[in-house]
């Protein structure tokens, strides 16, 4: 972005600081307009012929240029994490789903962990049955990044939110 005597090329087609077109000109009487209003000459539109250029004040166009763009930042996606039991509660079951479907809502990945302990080994049936509950229940809000898999004492799956 080139500014004031940065501006190299002649002619340039000027646009006053209200937006209206004052025309083709040389580079010296645009830059003299701009003075006489005590303003910038920006060259908005370099790649043009002829360029572009504008009567704004430099210093405020590169504010709202940079606020433009720190509003324009990205969600950071982070991962988390949902914990149940083979015998957690209907209750406690719903408790945890609306937690995850906050999450998923947030644009944020939800991994949701039943966890074994002990004797519970013995009934992965139970766990599978509790994890296919939740899935079912954030089926709306999520799509399933991962299947449910065991990995040693847990059943973990990820769910992704929907687009």
């Amino acid at each position: 972005m080139r500014v004031n005597e940065q501006i190299r090329i002649s002619p340039v087609r000027v646009i006053n600081a209200e937006g209206g077109m004052l025309g083709v000109m040389p580079t010296n009487k645009a830059l003299e307009a701009a003075r006489e209003v005590g303003m910038d000459l920006v060259e908005v539109a370099p790649n043009e012929r002829p360029p572009v250029c504008k009567i704004i004040d430099f210093g405020k166009f590169k504010y709202t240029q940079k606020k433009r763009l720190s509003k324009q930042k990205q969600h950071q996606v982070q991962i988390k994490e949902i914990r149940v039991r083979p015998k957690t509660g209907d209750h406690d079951i719903e408790v945890k789903v609306k937690r995850a479907r906050e999450f998923l809502e947030a644009k944020d990945k939800v991994l949701v962990n039943v966890l074994f302990r002990g004797r519970e080994l013995a009934h992965i049936d139970e766990g599978r049955r509790v994890m296919e509950e939740v899935l079912q229940a954030l089926e709306e809000v999520g799509k399933l990044e991962k299947n449910p898999s065991m990995e040693g004492r847990r059943m973990t799956a990820i769910l992704a939110p929907r687009s």
